[in-house]
C-alpha cells in the first residue's frame, strides 16, 4: 500500500515497522529530542508533501505532535490506540499492530485551529467532564487518540465536531458498532 504523505515518526524501529508492509517515506524526530534542526525538515518537507504526525500515543508522543502542530497547522494526525500499541510493557509506534496503524492511517484528521465548533458551556453539558470512560470513548470513536479534559475540548474543535455529534455518539450508547 503506498503512502503518498510523509509520516513523522518518533525512531528508527518505527520506520522499519511502517516500511515492513507500507511504501512510506519517513522523517524521524529522534524520540522527544526533536531538535530545531528536523523540524526546520519537517517544515521544508511539508512544502511539497502532505505530513502525517504518527507519534507514540504517550506523554513524549503528545510533546512531539504538539510542536509540530505549531509549526505546521495544517499538518494531518494519525492517532493509534494505547491498547493497540502495547507491547513487553513499552508503548510506541513499534508496538502497536498492523491493523492498529492502518486503522489510523484511515482514520487521519486535521486541525483547524481557526473554528470553534462546540463552545465550553456545550462541552460540559455533555457530562464529559466527570466521566473518563465516556471522554475515552469519545477519543476513540473520533480518532482523536488520548489526552485529558481540556485536550479533548480543544481537539474537537480542532477538528470541527459538534456538540450535536457528540450527543448523536452517545444516543448510540456511546459505543462503536
Amino acid at each position: 500500500m503506498k503512502i503518498n504523505e510523509v509520516i513523522i515518526v518518533e525512531g528508527k524501529t518505527d520506520t522499519q515497522v511502517l516500511k515492513s508492509f507500507l511504501d512510506v517515506d519517513t522523517i524521524e524526530t529522534g524520540g522527544s529530542g526533536l531538535n530545531q534542526k528536523t523540524l526546520e525538515y519537517i517544515k521544508t518537507t511539508s512544502l511539497t508533501r502532505d505530513i502525517i504526525v504518527m507519534t507514540d500515543p504517550d506523554f513524549p508522543g503528545k510533546q512531539i505532535r504538539d510542536q509540530i502542530s505549531k509549526v505546521i497547522p495544517h499538518c494531518k494526525h494519525a492517532f493509534v490506540n494505547k491498547k493497540d500499541a502495547i507491547k513487553h510493557h513499552k508503548v510506541g509506534i513499534a508496538e502497536a499492530t498492523q491493523d492498529a496503524i492502518l486503522e489510523a492511517l484511515e482514520n487521519v484528521v486535521t486541525f483547524s485551529p481557526d473554528s470553534e465548533s462546540i463552545t465550553w458551556a456545550e462541552f460540559i453539558q455533555l457530562n464529559i467532564i466527570g466521566d473518563k470512560k465516556r471522554r475515552e470513548e469519545i477519543y476513540e470513536h473520533f480518532h482523536l487518540g488520548y489526552g485529558n479534559v481540556k485536550t479533548l475540548f480543544k481537539r474537537l474543535n480542532l477538528v470541527g465536531i459538534t456538540a450535536q455529534q457528540i450527543q448523536d455518539f452517545i444516543a448510540q450508547g456511546g459505543k462503536d458498532a
